[in-house]
């Protein structure tokens, strides 16, 4: 498992990356999901699986295929206790599918992308904790 200094690191080193959808490319565009891959590929290696094309609406066309991949790929952790390198999934509102990730880069700052925005990093506020879903870690 690389370190939480080089997630993090890695993450930082998406900041000012525009919103893409679908796209994972450093300085080019990205989603959310998109960073988390870029980060993967820069820290583990190889990404494990594609995802297949999504639209913006994925998660509600779709169900829990976001939380479905970190489960395969990730290793689930207690969500009270956030910690640099970890994984963010999100959900809007209670019942909806988790379909927006976050790397925390301290237990009170994330960097994330969203759209409409380039990849920032942001204070993990009580806004944030509401709709945390599940905590994630790399795996060894």
């Amino acid at each position: 498992m690389p370190s939480p200094t080089v997630i993090v690191a890695a993450a930082r080193s998406w900041i000012g990356t525009p919103y893409r959808h679908q796209a994972s490319v450093k300085g080019a565009g990205c989603d959310c999901l998109g960073l988390l891959r870029g980060v993967w590929r820069e820290t583990m290696g190889a990404e494990p699986e594609l995802p297949p094309p999504y639209a913006p609406d994925w998660a509600e066309a779709g169900g829990e295929r976001l939380l479905m991949a970190a489960r395969r790929h990730l290793v689930e952790t207690d969500g009270d206790a956030v910690a640099a390198g970890d994984v963010l999934l999100f959900r809007w509102r209670e019942g909806l599918p988790a379909k927006h990730c976050a790397i925390a880069t301290s237990p009170g700052t994330m960097v994330h992308a969203h759209d409409g925005a380039c990849v920032a990093e942001v204070a993990f506020r009580p806004w944030w904790r509401r709709h945390l879903a599940h905590v994630f870690r790399f795996p060894v």
